[in-house]
């Protein structure tokens, strides 16, 4: 399966006291892809909000790897790692690197699709399951059951 990946320029207000990558922004960007890879696949998060769902996150979790400097380039790769198999909750991983493969940080979060007039875990609709299923995943992927009590 294809990668699926963005690329951001640093800026110096993504900057810490410290002059390297402020935490909150690694998680920012890799929000900005996710919700990219939704709209590059064909879910735009507008038509999602249409059909009355939105992404909710339960975890994050990042493991740093280098610093990150202000001007650097750093790419953000995103995939699926598991997924209920009716596409209710899912986790993503999202790999970031500089200056080409230069490993900066792995992230992983997982979620689920919440109802935005219910304000309860929602469902998709085959279409959107259908669009999910193409994501491009980890080595590892998993389909998980959805009443498995192994799941999140």
């Amino acid at each position: 399966m294809e990668q699926y990946s963005k690329t951001y320029e640093v800026r110096w207000s993504d900057m810490d006291p410290n002059r390297h990558l402020r935490h909150s922004v690694y998680l920012d960007y890799a929000a900005q892809t996710r919700v990219a890879l939704f709209s590059d696949y064909g879910l735009p998060i507008d038509e999602i909000a249409k059909i009355g769902l939105g992404p909710i996150l339960f975890r994050e979790e990042i493991k740093y790897l280098r610093e990150v400097n202000a001007m650097e380039k750093v790419k953000i790769f995103c995939e699926l790692r598991w997924m209920y198999e009716n596409g209710s909750r899912w986790s993503f991983f999202h790999r970031m690197t500089k200056n080409g493969d230069t490993p900066v940080a792995e992230l992983t979060v997982d979620g689920a699709w919440l109802d935005l007039e219910r304000r309860k875990l929602g469902t998709v609709s085959n279409k959107m399951l259908e669009i999910m299923k193409q994501y491009p995943r980890t080595k590892d992927f998993e389909w998980k059951a959805q009443n498995s009590e192994s799941n999140p």
